[in-house]
């Protein structure tokens, strides 16, 4: 199973109908060089605010890909365990020190030694893949059976290990990644209450914008979107049911990826939605994600969904779909009706649109996507109902000492509720809980109504009318200032089209509004992914939006656009 969040989209629906081992020795291998590569460069952005000085302590690995890194790695100018030495510290230097972003729960110990092992692999000729030894961070509802819990923010899970990795931890340590850490979110990925405030979890505090400080970095993948865009690590892993890679990706600058439902396995992930979640790949670039989305794809025999993979999707090398021109000849949707939220993300857009055309995409203008509150009620009734059996199927594989339920959870928090519901309540948890079985004839009725709204008579006629190769629309608004006192203030986005119906959506950077990022989404048909890459790859050279953020303690005045 998986999680993430009830998507930011549907958050105002949801209140408005709620409110009436690698066991790895040390030995040799352990240089700690850390030679000179030049970083990636970056090209001149009108729509940057000026802004202060960064706040940041200078850091030498800033903006490196995964690619600069490898070729560092490969001269032997660097070592894996010296690249990953300087991430912990400067992860020590801006998580609960400096700006306190609260991005990372907790560091993994064994990380120097588990680079150190990947050095000696390299030293004997013994590669991995692309990511060997790269440091990642993983987001907090991903399991490992390591030193590390896995909590899902949630203080009623402390002490309760897996028994095994997550099937895509599995993957990403075959595939030579170093695990740095948990990465913090918004509590049980946002699935906890109707008022809640995106970034928060009583294991890792309140995660803030590198951007504005005082801003949200949006949920639930709120820590693995800041550990990337801070430069923390080289990518990490978040999740989505909606909204919670490509809305924390879009506030920090960062490219995300929601992919295809069944294309990355939910088995040891914290769950909230058999229908709509995944894990998902959060980096700096295009480039980055696809080589991380590469590893993390598979089968795996306790997660039916990986099943209807497409064979060209099991062995898939995204990393082919990056090549120069991949927006010529592309035909692309513009769904006009997720626009309006915001006049400045609006004009940035058009800017976008200007540039997706002079790279030789068919524009097909005025669409009409899924996004009525039919489909978002429907959304929230499945969401409700494989929340409470879906929680229950993960718990019963903890110790038999660990909650076993929701009904579990939740008397859990009211009996901590210092710690747990000090700043809103769980409105969602008990809303789920008294939903019947997965067999009850509400819940299939409502599951029926989603799929058919979201893909038989939603994304799929369009597509197949207007021979798409993706829509295009913004991925959400700017970042708010953070509100624990009511909530998130969220404007608007495009993320419940391909959540609701299981499909791929890929945000990139398209500018900042008042030195906010602002990202656009490109969703397509079921296991397109290599397409989406495709044309968000061509759509970010040609622009290159990506801006290290500042610290910013607050944003004071307008500045100008």
């Amino acid at each position: 199973m998986s999680d993430s969040t009830v998507g930011p989209s549907r958050r105002s629906f949801v209140i408005g109908t709620t409110s009436g081992a690698l066991g790895l020795g040390l030995w040799g291998c352990n240089e700690r060089n850390r030679g000179p590569v030049d970083p990636p460069r970056q090209q001149a952005d009108e729509t940057v605010q000026a802004a202060p000085e960064s706040t940041s302590p200078p850091f030498e690995f800033d903006e490196w890909t995964i690619a600069a890194l490898a070729s560092a790695m490969a001269k032997g100018e660097l070592s894996s365990r010296a690249l990953t030495e300087s991430y912990l510290e400067r992860t020590e230097a801006l998580n609960r020190n400096g700006p306190h972003l609260a991005a990372v729960i907790e560091t993994n110990p064994n990380a120097l030694a588990i680079a150190e092992q990947l050095d000696c692999e390299r030293a004997e000729k013994k590669l991995r893949g692309p990511l060997h030894g790269i440091p990642i961070y993983i987001k907090d509802n991903i399991a490992t059976a390591d030193s590390m819990e896995t909590t899902a923010g949630s203080l009623a899970l402390v002490g309760f290990k897996p028994l095994r990795d997550s099937f895509i931890v599995a993957q990403l340590r075959q595939a030579g990644a170093v695990i740095l850490g948990k990465s913090n979110l918004s509590e049980w990925a946002n699935m906890r209450s109707t008022h809640s405030t995106s970034g928060w979890s009583a294991r890792g505090g309140l995660c803030r914008s590198p951007y504005v400080l005082d801003r949200n970095p949006c949920g639930s993948s709120s820590g693995s979107a800041v550990a990337v865009a801070a430069n923390m690590c080289a990518v990490a892993v978040g999740t989505e049911t909606d909204g919670s890679i490509v809305c924390p990706a879009s506030h920090n600058g960062l490219v995300g990826i929601k992919p295809t439902v069944g294309a990355v396995s939910r088995t040891g992930i914290i769950p909230i939605s058999a229908s709509q979640d995944t894990a998902g790949p959060m980096a700096r670039t295009v480039a980055d994600a696809a080589v991380l989305l590469g590893a993390m794809v598979g089968v795996d025999a306790r997660d039916s969904s990986t099943n209807q993979q497409s064979p060209s999707a099991r062995s898939l090398d995204y990393a082919a779909a990056l090549a120069t021109g991949g927006l010529h000849g592309a035909r692309i949707g513009v769904a006009r009706n997720l626009f309006g939220f915001h006049s400045g993300v609006d004009a940035l857009i058009e800017k976008a649109l200007q540039t997706l055309s002079e790279g030789g995409a068919v524009i097909i203008d005025k669409l009409t996507v899924p996004n009525d509150e039919v489909l978002g009620a429907a959304e929230l009734e499945v969401l409700l109902f494989e929340l409470k059996a879906g929680m229950a199927a993960y718990l019963k594989e903890l110790s038999p000492q660990s909650p076993k339920t929701l009904a579990d959870l939740i008397a859990f928090n009211k009996k901590h509720a210092d710690q747990e519901l000090a700043l809103f309540g769980q409105e969602l948890f008990e809303m789920a809980e008294a939903r019947g079985s997965l067999k009850s004839a509400a819940y299939q009725k409502a599951l029926a109504t989603l799929h058919q709204g979201a893909r038989t008579r939603g994304l799929d006629p369009i597509f197949r009318r207007h021979r798409l190769d993706a829509v295009v629309a913004p991925t959400n608004g700017p970042a708010w200032v953070t509100d624990t006192a009511v909530g998130d203030h969220y404007l608007g986005g495009s993320s419940s089209a391909a959540a609701t119906a299981g499909y791929p959506n890929i945000t990139v950077p398209a500018g900042q509004f008042r030195g906010l990022p602002i990202g656009i989404s490109f969703f397509g048909k079921a296991w397109s992914e290599a397409t989406l890459i495709r044309i968000a790859f061509d759509f970010e050279q040609r622009t290159l939006h990506r801006r290290k953020p500042a610290f910013i303690p607050s944003l004071e005045r307008p500045a100008k656009n």
